[in-house]
């Protein structure tokens, strides 16, 4: 559903994703982890077609993100970590305006929305301007509104800023069931527990590259580690560290 094939992002002399390859099949759960600047953010806008790759390809749902967006778009969702909402609007507007860029019929819209506005807990919010609302609860507007054309593919960069432990939950527990229901999720956060909580997959990309993918018990033995992500992915970063130190150095001397 999601494939990256030896996709490079180059910024002048830095390389922020590094000839990566990566295959993600329908209907699961793909959790990304990785340090500051490891390339997660990078990585997710040349799926989503808001950056060019230097070289390499990204398709989605089978169609190429770069020779044909529009069908990329017309199944895919982004929710990025600081979503851009109208302010104006209300959530009610904003769920409406949504379904109408999808051309959705209105009474899918209204059906749609009865679906997901109690789910999200967002009824005393909805005649409300978005810009009086709070962070978190402008997270869960942008996903629940995301979630109104029924992608099949959600990308979400860190979805529980600012979300409160209950909210934190239903959203954890909306893309699971999405994803057990046939949505590809591919999810970047900070935080391992919500990788090890539902993911069917991690990736830990550090320096650009991938440097293990696997389920969390594959993840384990190939650190070594038989304790919680927090040890594999700290030994598998630090495994990343000490090869680039090595190669500085050596870079150095020559």
């Amino acid at each position: 559903m999601i494939e990256l094939k030896n996709l490079t992002k180059n910024f002048g002399d830095l390389t922020a994703v590094d000839d990566v390859s990566l295959s993600i099949p329908k209907g699961e759960f793909f959790a990304v982890l990785g340090p500051n600047a490891a390339g997660k953010t990078t990585t997710i806008k040349m799926i989503t077609g808001l950056i060019k790759p230097t070289s390499g390809k990204v398709t989605v749902a089978g169609f190429d993100v770069q020779e044909e967006p529009l069908e990329v778009r017309r199944r895919l969702a982004y929710v990025p970590d600081f979503p851009f909402l109208y302010e104006k609007l209300t959530p009610w507007e904003f769920f409406r305006f949504m379904g109408q860029m999808f051309k959705m019929p209105e009474e899918k819209i209204q059906s749609t929305g009865r679906e997901l506005i109690p789910m999200f807990n967002l009824e005393p919010f909805l005649r409300k301007p978005i810009e009086g609302l709070s962070h978190g609860t402008r997270q869960r507007v942008a996903i629940a509104s995301a979630l109104m054309h029924d992608p099949e593919v959600f990308v979400i960069d860190e979805p529980m800023v600012g979300l409160d432990p209950h909210h934190a939950r239903v959203v954890k527990d909306v893309l699971k069931k999405r994803s057990k229901e046939g949505m590809t999720v591919f999810l970047s956060t900070h935080q391992l527990s919500v990788a090890e909580q539902i993911a069917d997959r991690i990736g830990i990309i550090n320096l650009g590259k991938f440097m293990a993918v696997g389920t969390l018990d594959e993840l384990r033995k190939r650190s070594g580690s038989d304790g919680q992500l927090e040890d594999t992915f700290l030994a598998i970063t630090r495994e990343a560290a000490n090869l680039s130190e090595e190669r500085s150095a050596e870079a150095l001397s020559e």
